[in-house]
């Protein structure tokens, strides 16, 4: 039987299935690089934030920035990892103009953070586990720029030296949908941390897919006996920058190995790139070894050693992550759908719980988030932080709903006033005449109007109960959608003299 999760290509000679691993770079969020004190503020002038460790001047010496392995350490701790007290730094050697060094400075054998795991939830409803194999710390390089001039190409060296944390999960994955979830979900908690941005249009996060195909069973005998002969030759994707795009990739590379591999031929190593405009993944080259960088341990910096009780002070500092939020939302009574929704973005459950700390019943403002003002800003084009209404604001409204003083229909138009004009949604309310009409008098009269105007209709719902619905539609109409939709429905129940439902 084939693991949860686990999508069949159908072939011409038989089934195959896919098999994903992942490898993240997060650029840790600090203000200085990893070894030395230049800035890492994004959108810099090119080569205006670079030192002489970054531009690898003759003697010059790495220091280690002490908040990049805090935060490295504390991303551990959030994937639920081991985190090894001693690790060492490597030189990763290999040459090419962005890296003025020669080397990268990262870790091999020894890194900061061991095994771990992220809880992925699909579309379907269930949720797989994703085991993380280790993350080390290492150097950025720099960027070569290939479309400034028809004969050259420029190098910027202000990535050079930034700190990134590099997340290397197991072979886990069998389909596109839980690749863009993981990341997906990484990316959450790295956020909720603090300890990576997240903008991947920025580059502060970038993955490298590693996809292969199996015969049908193949993955399920990897797991019983951790070989891998058992799976296919992996390509790795380098460099995805969107959850969609990484999904699109997974795609288009499985099948291409699918139809190599029924057309009699194999599938060679190598490192691809994603072509999104043409939906398809192009060959850069073959795929290097461990020993073709020629690693070995950094001479210039010690190893690098961590106390227990540092760890721990850290540990004791980490937010509520994603999962327990969640976890803690269903137990108030959401459904685990919408406290999906909500924990999704660390922005869109800080604003929520903004909401409920302003009054707003839990499972109405989550109604209200996910039916109304996420549309609108979606709409508008626009992020939470941008969006013209605060939690306050919205909070306001969802309460005067529940107090009976507006009906949901207006509270959509209350939304769109403080949208436009902004305000206090109550004295809006009032200012506008927008309160609920609860005054059975007006209702009756609004009763009255509609039957006159219809009274072919009165004789339908006599016989068809259930078109009391459509008279009170027109009572609504009649009120300019302010008048109590209970206190219309027992009001025409009693004139009609309709029967109870039920």
């Amino acid at each position: 039987m084939n693991a949860p999760g686990a999508k069949i290509l159908k072939g011409e000679t038989g089934d195959w299935e896919i098999v994903i691993g992942m490898e993240v770079h997060a650029q840790v969020l600090s203000k200085s690089k990893l070894f030395s004190g230049a800035s890492t503020q994004f959108g810099a002038e090119p080569n205006a934030q670079v030192s002489f460790v970054d531009a690898g001047m003759p003697g010059m010496l790495p220091v280690i920035n002490a908040k990049c392995v805090e935060q490295a350490v504390r991303t551990g701790l959030g994937l639920k990892a081991k985190i090894n007290l001693r690790s060492l730094f490597d030189r990763k050697n290999y040459f090419y103009p962005d890296l003025p060094q020669g080397y990268q400075i990262s870790q091999f054998k020894d890194p900061i953070v061991g095994e771990g795991e992220v809880v992925i939830d699909l579309p379907s409803g269930e949720s797989r586990v994703v085991g993380i194999e280790r993350l080390h710390l290492e150097q950025d390089a720099g960027k070569s720029i290939h479309d400034q001039h028809p004969d050259h190409s420029y190098v910027d060296l202000n990535r050079s030296g930034i700190a990134l944390m590099e997340i290397v999960t197991k072979p886990h994955m069998r389909s596109s949908e839980e690749a863009a979830a993981f990341l997906r979900k990484l990316r959450a908690i790295v956020r909720y941390l603090g300890t990576c941005d997240g903008n991947m249009d920025e580059g502060s996060m970038r993955a490298d897919v590693n996809v292969s195909v199996c015969r049908v069973g193949g993955y399920d005998k990897f797991r019983a006996d951790g070989s891998f002969k058992h799976l296919g030759t992996r390509c790795e994707i380098k460099n995805v920058n969107s959850m969609r795009f990484i999904a699109m990739a997974v795609e288009y590379e499985a099948r291409r190995q699918v139809e190599i591999l029924e057309g009699g031929g194999t599938i060679s190593q190598e490192t691809r790139l994603f072509d999104a405009r043409l939906n398809e993944t192009r060959s850069m080259r073959s795929k290097e070894e461990a020993h073709d960088y020629r690693y070995f341990p950094d001479p210039d910096l010690l190893p690098l050693e961590l106390d227990a009780a540092w760890v721990a002070e850290i540990e004791k500092s980490l937010p509520e992550l994603p999962d327990e939020k969640k976890a803690r939302l269903i137990q108030a009574g959401l459904s685990a759908y919408d406290a999906s929704v909500l924990v999704a973005e660390k922005e869109s459950a800080d604003y929520y719980e903004a909401m409920v700390k302003a009054g707003a019943e839990p499972k109405s403002a989550a109604n209200w988030l996910s039916n109304e003002y996420f549309g609108r800003l979606n709409k508008a084009g626009l992020t939470l932080a941008d969006g013209p209404v605060t939690a306050a604001a919205n909070a306001a409204i969802v309460m005067m709903v529940g107090e009976g003083v507006i009906s949901g229909k207006i509270a959509k138009d209350v939304l769109d006033l403080v949208w436009a004009e902004g305000g206090d949604p109550r004295a809006l309310v009032e200012a506008r005449g927008l309160r609920q009409v609860t005054d059975t008098g007006a209702i009756d009269a609004a009763i009255e109007a509609v039957i006159a105007a219809n009274p072919d209709k009165v004789e339908e719902v006599k016989a068809k109960p259930k078109l009391a619905a459509w008279f009170v539609g027109q009572v609504m109409k009649q009120t300019g959608g302010k008048a109590n939709p209970a206190a219309v429905n027992a009001a025409l129940k009693t004139r009609l003299n309709l029967p109870d439902e039920g």
